[in-house]
């Protein structure tokens, strides 16, 4: 990891970078750069500055450099995103002067801010909690949780051992719809965090489309997507359980009750399509999970000896063949959207 992330920056940050976080890599989350500023460094529980170097412009477009592999053409998709995900699944949050066309964004130029996200893959981060989410077919499951809290990362530990397989339940195919890249963090095509011999990945793609792509495509019986929200990922949800695809995504809040009041999601929650939320909550430790509730609201995890900070961070068995058991209509439209 610290290769992978130290050969982004000109040899003079690189120098400083090396000294200050010198057996401190493990817990760092962000290191963010901005030209004619200091190096920001966010740890798990603090965040500290590089006070001494003031990043010039030519570090700024040596990191641009390492990041574009020398061809801003060919991040042109990239660009319109705001991020790159480069080996090891690291994502470079970019900003600068946006460029528009007809109301949508083109591309970045003069980019000067970055913001590297050190990936943190936790096998096994998932491994107590899996039980709780399975009775004879895996629950359809929404993980709640604040920022930075292990939301992502409990998502591709799931994806792995559904995939691989866990004590007596036998592996199934999982679909991952990854918008942002950072589930399974793929580089070209290829994954660069192990989310399972039996899982397929879109990457890079939007979260309806996608999921309604891998249901006629790849048969999958689980479907993980990250960060839901819209009207179309609603949508999309409901086409794949009625497919008989089983879903488990995540949403940002600080409660159940607070993604309850959601207009967007109350299609969802009328119907009780989550048979499981599983609540997280931000604290020195990512991954610190409160609560495991049923669709009764009822905490299951605390009935069978839950421990605080356990985590270490970060019905009938479909046959997975799902492929013509979707419709084709469009999503509705709200009235806002028709005109």
């Amino acid at each position: 990891m610290i290769e992978e992330i130290l050969r982004l920056f000109s040899p003079p940050l690189k120098k400083h970078l090396q000294v200050k976080l010198k057996n401190r890599w493990k817990s760092i989350q962000e290191i963010r750069i901005r030209v004619n500023q200091p190096v920001e460094i966010v740890f798990n529980s603090e965040t500290e500055w590089l006070s001494e170097f003031i990043v010039t412009k030519e570090d700024g477009v040596y990191l641009l450099n390492q990041v574009s592999q020398f061809s801003l053409y060919r991040m042109e998709e990239e660009l319109k995103h705001g991020y790159v995900t480069i080996q090891g699944g690291h994502r470079v949050g970019l900003a600068g002067k946006v460029n528009t066309e007809a109301g949508k964004v083109k591309a970045i130029k003069d980019i000067t801010f970055f913001n590297i996200r050190i990936a943190k893959a936790k096998i096994g981060v998932a491994t107590p909690y899996i039980t709780y989410l399975y009775e004879g077919n895996y629950c359809n499951t929404l993980v709640i949780g604040p920022p930075q809290t292990g939301k992502t990362t409990l998502l591709r530990d799931m994806a792995r051992l559904i995939s691989s397989g866990w004590k007596q339940v036998e592996p199934m195919k999982v679909g991952i719809v990854d918008e942002r890249s950072e589930i399974a963090g793929c580089v070209n095509g290829v994954p660069q965090h192990n989310v399972g011999m039996r899982t397929d990945v879109l990457d890079a793609c939007p979260k309806a489309e996608g999921m309604m792509m891998l249901i006629r495509s790849m048969s999958p019986s689980v479907i993980i997507v990250d960060e839901i929200g819209g009207d179309k990922d609603v949508w999309a949800i409901q086409e794949a359980l009625h497919a008989g695809v089983k879903v488990i995504c995540s949403v940002h809040g600080d409660c159940l009750q607070d993604i309850l009041k959601r207009d967007s999601l109350q299609p969802l929650f009328r119907s009780k399509q989550f048979d499981r939320f599983v609540i997280l909550q931000k604290s020195k430790q990512p991954g610190d999970i409160s609560e495991i509730l049923t669709n009764q609201g009822e905490n299951i995890i605390q009935k069978v000896g839950y421990k605080k900070n356990e985590m270490d961070w970060s019905t009938t068995m479909c046959s997975g063949d799902n492929m013509d058991r979707i419709s084709h209509r469009i999503p509705p439209k709200r009235s806002s959207e028709a005109n």
